[in-house]
């Protein structure tokens, strides 16, 4: 049986000792999460030139975590001393990439910073640092509360998860159109779902990669947006 293709946008990274230069990595716990659950994951190269083109040939997409968008991509007109990582190119790539896996239908699973870029590429915005150290939620396991009746509820089995987090931002305005389906117990947003979108859609602020691999309930969204790219098939 052909597993369906899963399009992961490569994140640069500056230094990679095995490779001897700079290169476009994917996290390997997100692709044996992936592979595991039955897809082919592809990492493609984040150029925004015909995105929609170059879609079409997949089944699904997985927006992947990574570092901080650009602060005026979503208004703002300064930049907070935490802000890290920024490429434009990367930005362009995973904005445009979420609009047209978003407008065509083709399933797709949202990541940590992939769940800021469909947020922020639909009109959302973000709170550039949730306070240090002391607020954020980096190396941090936390237990996220799932709404009832959500794609987020039936892919994972649970109205309550514990979550592996690492990130210092989060939304601060969701976009058009979105719902939120999970919430830490600070409030911090960490689902979000787009009702009526015409393909499955789930976002989540955590990243599930981490623990999917001994926690069913983790497992369980990669299984479900390989499930959904082999039906649209």
């Amino acid at each position: 049986m052909t597993r369906p293709l899963i399009a992961i946008p490569a994140r640069f990274a500056a230094t990679t000792s095995a490779l001897r230069y700079a290169a476009e990595v994917n996290a390997r716990a997100l692709i044996e999460a992936v592979w595991r659950a039955g897809g082919e994951p592809a990492s493609i190269h984040p150029a925004p030139d015909d995105v929609a083109g170059r879609l079409a040939r997949f089944d699904g997409v997985l927006l992947p975590g990574g570092g901080d968008l650009a602060p005026h991509r979503y208004g703002a007109t300064d930049s907070h001393d935490s802000v890290y990582d920024v490429d434009d190119l990367q930005d362009d790539f995973d904005l445009e990439l979420a609009r047209q896996a978003i407008d065509s239908g083709v399933p797709l699973l949202a990541i940590c910073r992939g769940l800021q870029v469909v947020d922020v590429a639909l009109g959302g915005t973000l709170e550039q640092d949730m306070g240090g150290p002391e607020s954020e939620h980096r190396h941090l396991v936390h237990p996220v509360a799932i709404r009832r009746g959500t794609l987020l509820e039936r892919a994972t089995g649970a109205e309550k998860v514990e979550a592996s987090c690492y990130h210092h931002q989060r939304i601060s305005r969701t976009g058009a159109g979105l719902t939120v389906t999970a919430r830490a117990a600070d409030g911090t947003v960490e689902g979000l779902e787009l009702p009526g979108a015409r393909g499955w859609f789930t976002a989540v602020q955590w990243h599930p990669e981490d623990t999917a691999h001994e926690d069913p309930a983790q497992q369980g969204l990669f299984d479900a947006l390989v499930r959904a790219a082999g039906e649209r098939g």
